[in-house]
């Protein structure tokens, strides 16, 4: 046989099998409130909680930078646990214990774990990561990223309080009653139980309250918001004051205060749409993928 014939032989065979190694199957593992996405190449873990009333099929659905995320060497996992906006002492325990489990049923390596959630799946991942630095748990979280998240839940309140009378958006009426409700219910108005609210919002602007951050600061932590003060006006009549990002910025100051030096607010202009294209500055999608990648294998 020629021998260009076979050097041209052995050059597509080579091919062929690389190309074959580099396209092996994406292992994906589907259990009790969650969906594991297992890297062929792991470089780190990305836990992710959806927002209230979301699920993890929402979450794969609006995080558009989850897109293939797993052929940069990012393993997924992503929860169910939604419909909460703090975590109880037996709520952090549990999550804490079946994320054990997962990652040793599954062999994931725990070296370099990011926790991560929007909305009010930002606090979930703000007070369980504080949780796991606290108890040395086996999940130590590396880092951590907060998509538009209410941290402080008395502002929460207040804020639905404002839009119930303010009565420009029928949505944001109908959230805020079913706020106001929720609160009081689980936590009472914070005029004469700001103890709850101490206790359990990730941050408290009026008191300053750290107690759910201050095993945060030598994590990296990237917070997100678009603040859209034009759409906010005109759909909520909202001022900056009223907004998660106001909120965030608090945060991210006292984070600052506490010595944290690996953190970040990035504040998003024109990426807040959802997938089907509607305007909407509260989205997954202000985080943009090519940067978080670049920043959890940093």
């Amino acid at each position: 046989m020629n021998f260009r014939i076979i050097t041209s032989l052995l050059l597509i065979s080579n091919i062929f099998l690389n190309c074959k190694t580099s396209n092996k199957t994406i292992k994906v593992i589907s259990g009790k409130n969650y969906e594991l996405t297992i890297s062929n190449h792991q470089k780190a873990v990305l836990i992710l909680f959806p927002c209230f009333p979301c699920d993890l099929q929402h979450t794969k659905k609006e995080a558009k930078f989850l897109k293939n995320i797993e052929n940069e060497g990012i393993t997924t996992l992503l929860l169910n646990y939604n419909q909460k906006l703090y975590l109880t002492e037996a709520e952090k325990i549990e999550y804490g214990n079946t994320l054990i489990d997962i990652f040793q049923k599954n062999e994931i390596d725990t070296k370099n774990i990011y926790f991560g959630g929007f909305s009010s799946g930002g606090n979930l991942a703000v007070v369980l990561s504080n949780y796991l630095l606290k108890t040395n748990n086996a999940i130590q979280p590396k880092g951590l990223i907060v998509v538009d998240s209410p941290l402080d839940l008395e502002q929460l309140y207040k804020g639905a309080e404002k839009d119930i009378l303010k009565n420009v958006s029928a949505e944001a009426v109908e959230e805020g009653n079913y706020l106001i409700s929720l609160l009081d219910n689980q936590l009472g108005n914070p005029k004469d139980s700001i103890e709850n609210y101490k206790k359990f919002s990730p941050y408290l602007i009026s008191s300053n309250s750290t107690n759910n951050l201050e095993y945060l600061k030598d994590l990296k932590i990237r917070f997100y918001a678009e603040p859209d003060l034009e759409w906010q006006f005109i759909n909520k009549n909202r001022t900056y004051e009223e907004l998660n990002s106001y909120q965030l910025d608090k945060a991210y100051q006292s984070l600052l205060d506490l010595g944290t030096t690996k953190i970040d607010f990035i504040k998003t202009k024109n990426r807040g749409y959802t997938v089907d294209g509607e305007k909407r500055p509260h989205s997954w999608n202000i985080v943009e993928k090519s940067e978080l990648v670049k920043w959890l294998l940093e």
